[in-house]
């Protein structure tokens, strides 16, 4: 059958069975209200297409209220043809539409992503009012066009039009990207002017701008001076800080929120979870489950993708695949979760096999994070031939993924497991990629396992280059020549280091007993159980050395002797985390979270703890698992 819309008009109204049929429907449907018109009636009541045709038949006695009726419908319905038929029917009969109905129109337009039908009808108005700006800065906010909204406003000021609290929460909401904070503080300053800075929906939406943009401070200032709070501000202002890595202050307020008895929605869970996956914390993040569970609220696939990636990062993959095989529509997101659980554990087996069975799903299809997983996957789980087969299979076949730097750090990664330097260089030469610290930072860490030396003095060279100001670079190269016994280059990386004044970033672990985080720094002195701590850090020191612990004092890049050296490792915040889990944790598995990537000393010691004290030991740094059982490594001492 044909679209109504090609039909002769005339000649389906001219049937006589049709019109009679619709004839004994106006006389039915226009005694349910005496005071509405035929149309209205028929909008309200009745298919879209018969109050267009009704349209059709009044012709120039269209009225006001008939164009408002059918332009809500169509709005209602975000319905585009049936829109333009009455647009078109208002130009044909020479109506001209009060600023109202035009502003319809815009609505209309916008809800159905036809922005330059919008912009024509905006620009066509004789005069405008805030509404009709409104309308249209935020059909360009709405639709990702931040600059052209952004413009705009500025043309509305020009013009001399008041904004309202609704144009401002719109176009703060268009402070994004590189500039979005230069152009969210000016309208910031325009607030001033306006009464609308302590607005509820205003406040959230700035609040949002800076909490996204990382200025934390800014935010929480302007959340702590809302006259009354509501679940979008206190959701903006929890998210901004797991955004930014603030975990634990996110977490602090969402518990001051919960006494004061806010109501949080979906989307503050999916926060507060972020804030938990960073923290790692388990206890937590259980209580924050059954709390969602016990409110019945609705499991959104996001929600589910949360608590996957939450359980995942707290060590808990059996939980994650449990979420992940209750989900009835799984999206590529949900896939990539698991399969970035997976591989930063090191299971590589398991990534292969989700990934074989993510193939034979219809309706998903596999993306540039899918890749990435899998191919991060296979190196860290040791199967670095597979990766590398998955890696031509996977772009021989011309799937449109674009290779990004990151794939091809995962390459080198793979080729450096290996063994292969040579080839993982000879890569690294011809991408059609500039090289980034990740690439030559895998290199350099393959060069440290395999003590190459020679190879390893070109990526350490280039990537000192590239991050002259990050220490960790710095300490693998002074390993790396240390190990081969070239003594005078590790005090050459120490000269410059001085001469360069490079500060390594602070060292911070963390470890939950009895839901309760306990966070350590280097040498920390400020826990209150700091005596007991020190002293079981010495005890496991001396009783691991007796089978064959030996302090890697080339970790500590200082002009030292070994024996301060020694005891500057002793301090290092894993140690101390460690200590006071054995301490606290009695016979439990112990898990300890870092900041940083965990030192050679620090992974030695804790393979050395749990085999002297047959405890199960789980390290997570930014990079990676370290699951130890019986002084063995998962990582296979390759990280």
């Amino acid at each position: 059958m044909m679209p109504y819309y090609k039909f002769n008009l005339s000649s389906v109204i001219s049937r006589k069975p049709f019109f009679g049929a619709l004839r004994i429907r106006r006389l039915a449907l226009s005694s349910l209200a005496p005071n509405w018109t035929y149309l209205t009636t028929l909008c309200l009541n009745g298919p879209l297409n018969e109050a267009l045709l009704e349209m059709a038949k009044q012709g120039l006695e269209m009225k006001f209220k008939d164009y408002d009726t059918l332009l809500n419908q169509c709005v209602k319905q975000r319905a585009y043809r049936e829109g333009q038929r009455v647009h078109s029917h208002m130009i044909k009969t020479h109506y001209e539409p009060p600023v109202y109905l035009r502003t319809r129109l815009i609505v209309l337009y916008v809800k159905c992503d036809c922005l330059m039908d919008a912009r024509y009808v905006f620009d066509e108005m004789p005069e405008r009012n805030v509404v009709s700006w409104t309308a249209m800065v935020s059909g360009y906010a709405q639709n990702g066009h931040c600059l052209k909204a952004l413009d705009l406003f500025v043309e509305m000021l020009r013009e001399g039009a008041e904004p309202n609290e609704f144009t401002f929460t719109t176009i703060l909401r268009s402070c994004i990207g590189k500039y979005g904070l230069f152009h969210g503080m000016q309208i910031h300053s325009l607030l001033v002017k306006y009464p609308f800075g302590s607005h509820l929906f205003v406040g959230s939406s700035l609040l949002d701008m800076y909490a996204k943009a990382g200025r934390t401070q800014e935010a929480l200032i302007i959340f702590e001076g809302l006259p009354e709070r509501d679940v979008v501000s206190c959701t903006s202002i929890i998210s901004g800080f797991a955004q930014q890595g603030l975990n634990e202050e996110a977490l602090v307020i969402f518990r001051k929120l919960q006494i004061e008895g806010m109501n949080f929605n979906y989307v503050t869970y999916v926060s507060i979870l972020t804030a938990l996956s960073g923290l790692a914390a388990i206890e937590l993040g259980r209580q924050v489950h059954g709390h969602v569970l016990r409110l019945e609220l609705p499991f959104f696939v996001v929600l589910q993708n949360s608590l996957i990636d939450m359980y995942s990062k707290c060590g808990h993959l059996d939980y994650s695949r449990r979420i992940f095989n209750s989900i009835p529509e799984k999206t590529i997101v949900s896939w990539n979760a698991m399969l970035v659980g997976y591989s930063r554990h090191g299971m590589g087996k398991e990534v292969v096999e989700l990934y074989d069975l993510l193939k034979e799903v219809s309706g998903v299809r596999p993306n540039n994070v899918t890749v990435l997983a899998v191919l991060s996957g296979c190196s860290h789980g040791g199967m670095e031939l597979k990766g590398l087969e998955i890696f031509d299979e996977i772009f021989s076949e011309d799937d449109g993924f674009e290779l990004t730097i990151e794939h091809y750090a995962c390459v080198v990664d793979l080729l450096g497991r290996s063994g292969q330097l040579d080839r993982a260089l000879q890569f690294i030469k011809q991408m059609p990629l500039e090289p980034n610290a990740a690439i030559w930072g895998s290199l350099l860490g393959a060069c440290r396992f395999h003590q190459n030396a020679s190879i390893g003095k070109i990526a350490g060279n280039r990537l000192l280059g590239i991050e002259p100001e990050n220490a960790g670079n710095y300490v693998v190269l002074a390993n790396l020549y240390a190990s081969a016994g070239r003594w005078e280059e590790v005090r050459s990386i120490r000269e410059m280091m001085k001469r360069k004044s490079v500060v390594k970033v602070p060292g911070k672990s963390w470890i939950e007993v009895d839901q309760t985080l306990h966070t350590f720094l280097a040498s920390d002195q400020a826990h209150p159980r700091k005596e007991e701590i020190l002293q079981k850090v010495r005890d496991m020191s001396v009783r691991i050395k007796g089978v064959g612990y030996v302090p890697a004092v080339s970790c500590v890049l200082h002009d030292v002797d070994d024996e301060q050296k020694e005891k500057l490792l002793l301090g290092h915040s894993e140690k101390l985390a460690l200590a006071f889990g054995l301490i606290a944790s009695q016979g439990k598995p112990i898990r300890v979270i870092k900041n940083l990537r965990i030192c050679v000393d620090c992974h030695n010691f804790a393979k050395f703890v749990s085999q002297v004290y047959s405890r199960e030991v789980t390290l997570r740094d930014n990079v990676r698992f370290h699951h130890i059982v019986d002084g063995e490594c998962s990582c296979g001492d390759y990280w």
